[in-house]
């Protein structure tokens, strides 16, 4: 009886001895990840060696594989780190190997945060090149100090990439990316050379745009004669087919210099390795054109034509969005609004195209007048504005318990400094305190704008009969209004119209109708009489 007590004892001992070790390996690029053995096959091959040596210890390699590839060591958003925390979290971990400690984070107070996760669920980190021990304070601030080196060096590299970027493009070097049309890639020598049929189509797109001046027309005119966008096959062999022309892509092109013979890097240019496809003076008419230079004005007319319904008026047929434009005839100018991917794709893409202007604003304006004097309509309204304040209020308040949240995780993670700092003089843990600090100080006061709101949405609701009489006021005083008035109403209660070949459909802003009624009973309270609330709104909208 008391051999097998002692056996049990033993057997005991030898389960809670058993350390269960996760090997986590990342490489920042996926140069060679495609290889037989890789830098991430010898990171874990570190791992597993150095716990096979604490093989007396109780230590045993976990056979789940925590490979990140191509990912940076800057940010937490990695998949195996994702799942390397879920289990941990699970139970399922008991220590962390990695091959140097900025395998696991490059940024100081992302790996504070680790650590932290680490401390709660009782699991110790080894790097297996570094030696310390994470459950001292000397070995916290180690870790510290070495992690704060990684970020220093990664924010070097970022900027001595930066610098050879501008160097290679002074250079007139091509970079990389997809090459513009009329180009190709000689990546030996890294510089673009001339494709001939693409640079012919590239100098036919310039010549046809001189000659049309419109976008629009130019790109229905690619796409009927069957032309598209570059098509491009990736260095890992991935094919890149062309798309049907729109504005954009116009644009793009037109306003390309590497057609010039020129590199662009940021807002200078330079001279480019590769020849020009476009002649200076063919691209010097076109970009008069584009800036607005040639005697047509139309850009400056189309910024003066009135939209009473801009950004809130939508193609029924493809969902696009509708824009203003105009038209002249015979000394009149017309209005409409023109579907966005009509404008983009040409006229053929949209049955709809175009709708007067002036038809469809008076239509929602009928639209709307009805609602006013409509009882069961206003009350359907009322309840999706208390439905909307409701969800607002509760939106408002999870985002408050958030911001309360990330305030607390950066009071703790100050205080995991503090603990760890032996040298007052430390400067690296110093300055990290002031940043946590400064981040501190910002969420508070995002976190006091949201208080504020959620106490001013704790207002009295409007009732029913209330709105029912203010919007009839409206609608008895609406022909006296300002234009100025009207539009602001309209576009205070109208969320979105949708524009279709036989009918409208007007969605409405529940908000808007609370602004509109409060400011109605805040002037009845000042004036006498609803006339004089009338004239009073007239008078503000001139």
């Amino acid at each position: 009886m008391a051999r097998s007590k002692k056996k049990t004892e033993e057997a005991t001992t030898l389960i809670r001895r058993t350390v269960r070790c996760a090997v986590y390996t990342r490489k920042s690029t996926d140069e060679n990840l495609d290889s037989d053995f890789n830098s991430l096959d010898a990171q874990r091959d570190a791992g597993e060696s150095y716990i096979k040596s604490q093989r007396h210890e109780g230590w045993v390699v976990l056979p789940e594989r925590y490979d990140d590839g191509a990912y940076s060591g800057a940010t937490l958003e990695r998949p195996a780190l994702q799942r390397l925390r879920t289990d941990i979290h699970a139970g399922r971990v008991d220590a962390i190997v990695v091959y140097k400690i900025d395998r696991l984070s490059r940024s100081l107070l992302d790996f504070t945060r680790l650590t932290e996760e680490l401390e709660q669920s009782q699991v110790s980190l080894v790097s297996v090149t570094q030696q310390f021990s994470t459950t001292t304070s000397m070995g916290k601030l180690v870790m510290n100090v070495l992690l704060s080196f990684a970020q220093f060096e990664r924010e070097v590299t970022a900027e001595r990439i930066r610098d050879k970027i501008a160097a290679e493009k002074r250079r007139g070097r091509y970079l990389g990316g997809i090459p513009p049309l009329g180009y190709d890639v000689d990546r030996e020598r890294r510089r673009l050379v001339v494709a001939p049929d693409e640079a012919e189509l590239v100098r036919l797109i310039f010549r046809r745009f001189s000659e049309l001046g419109s976008v629009t027309a130019l790109a229905q005119e690619l796409n009927d004669n069957g032309h598209r966008t570059k098509s491009w096959t990736t260095k890992k062999g991935r094919v890149r087919l062309g798309q049907p022309w729109n504005r954009a892509h116009i644009y793009r092109l037109l306003t390309n210099p590497t057609c010039l013979g020129l590199i662009k890097h940021k807002d200078k240019t330079y001279p480019g390795l590769h020849e020009a496809i476009i002649e200076q003076a063919v691209w010097d008419k076109v970009q008069a054109i584009l800036s607005g230079n040639e005697p047509s004005g139309a850009r400056t007319s189309r910024a003066r034509t009135p939209a009473l319904l801009k950004g809130i008026i939508r193609c029924g047929h493809c969902g696009s969005s509708m824009g203003v434009t105009f038209a002249r005839k015979n000394g009149r100018t017309y209005r409409y609004y023109l579907c966005l991917r009509a404008r983009k794709q040409g006229y053929t893409t949209c049955p709809l195209k175009t709708v007067s202007a002036g038809t469809v604003e008076n239509a929602v304006t009928i639209q709307l007048r009805k609602m006013f004097h409509s009882p069961r309509e206003v009350a359907e309204i009322l309840g999706s504005m208390q439905d909307h304040e409701a969800g607002k209020r509760q939106e408002l308040a999870t985002k408050k318990q958030g911001l309360v949240g990330r305030i607390n995780v950066i009071k703790t993670d100050g205080s995991n400094l503090l603990q760890g700092q032996l040298d007052n003089e430390n400067s690296f843990v110093r300055e990290e305190l002031a940043r946590l600090e400064r981040k501190q100080a910002e969420l508070e006061e995002k976190l006091r704008s949201v208080e504020w709101e959620l106490d001013s949405s704790a207002d009295a609701e409007i009732s029913t009969e209330t709105v029912i009489a203010e919007l009839t006021t409206i609608n008895k005083l609406w022909d006296d209004l300002f234009p100025a008035e009207q539009e602001r109403i309209i576009r205070l209660l109208v969320k979105e119209v949708v524009v279709h070949g036989d009918h409208l459909e007007v969605a409405i802003r529940p908000n808007g109708l609370r602004t509109i009624v409060s400011e109605l009973t805040r002037e009845d309270s000042e004036h006498a009489t609803p006339s004089n609330t009338g004239r009073t709104m007239a008078q503000r909208a001139g």
